[in-house]
């Protein structure tokens, strides 16, 4: 019996430790309208964490070019950008990478960390010493 209860108890532990992190898919929350906009998925590749939009909730936005985008991003589709790229693990946060807003056309100094609610993500966009905080939902597929 004790011994069901320790297994039950290290499973338990490790699956809620596994649903702990950044990686996954968030809906993106408008900061002053508060509503949801689209779904980013964060993903590591070659050790870095990136992050694009798999999905636009607004259905007349589906189709939305990046037209503030530039170089080779100019005039793509919105969906499918990788607007967060090249963050590295620093403690309990993600940094070093920088995120994009394709409706300002300005790319950003970049920090994520979880809250302390692990179905809540930390974006912060910095420029020099001014930042902005939006707060992500996981999305549980």
């Amino acid at each position: 019996m004790l011994k069901r209860g320790v297994l039950f108890f290290c499973c338990f532990v490790s699956v809620c430790g596994f649903s702990q992190d950044i990686f996954g898919k968030w809906k993106t929350i408008d900061d002053k309208t508060e509503a949801a906009k689209s779904v980013v998925e964060i993903y590591k590749e070659n050790g870095k964490v990136f992050g694009k939009i798999v999905d636009i909730l607004n259905p007349d936005k589906k189709d939305a070019l990046c037209t503030k985008c530039v170089d080779e991003e100019k005039n793509t589709p919105i969906l499918g950008l990788v607007l967060i790229k090249n963050m590295k693990p620093d403690g309990e946060y993600y940094k070093n990478g920088t995120i994009f807003d394709p409706e300002k056309g300005k790319k950003y100094d970049c920090s994520l960390k979880l809250t302390n609610n692990p179905n809540i993500l930390q974006v912060r966009g910095y420029i020099a010493f001014f930042y902005a905080t939006q707060y992500w939902e996981r999305v549980n597929e």
